[in-house]
């Protein structure tokens, strides 16, 4: 099996920063991309940030510019670095890994229970 955990949400004011972590652990062969997502009450869970295997970027274009994420693939890790946050950021964060297990030949995606953040105005 294949666990994923996020940590590092909390309440912040607009204008600061909160560090996410996502911790993948269990039998994995390799992790292709691994991405951060968010849902808004009310609203459908979106993409923020993602990064492949071989370090390529992608972020939402509300987020560019003060996000950035990143990975330690030895520790089977990624981060989601967030400044200057403003309410609107608000959401539970959900990370998702693209995960090859030992012995199969396709990858698939596990999700994490989420982190709450909380941007105050």
């Amino acid at each position: 099996q294949v666990q994923v955990v996020e940590s590092g949400g909390g309440l912040v004011q607009a204008g600061g920063s909160l560090r996410l972590s996502c911790a993948a652990s269990g039998s994995i062969f390799s992790i292709n991309a691994m991405g951060w997502y968010r849902q808004a009450p009310g609203k459908q869970r979106e993409l923020v940030a993602s990064m492949s295997s071989g370090a390529r970027t992608n972020y939402a274009d509300s987020v560019k510019g003060r996000f950035t994420i990143s990975r330690d693939n030895a520790k089977n890790t990624a981060y989601l670095q967030m400044n200057s946050l403003k309410p609107e950021d608000t959401g539970v964060y959900y990370c998702k890994a693209e995960v090859l297990r030992w012995a199969t030949n396709r990858p698939v995606d596990y999700w994490g229970p989420g982190t709450q953040v909380t941007v105050s105005s």
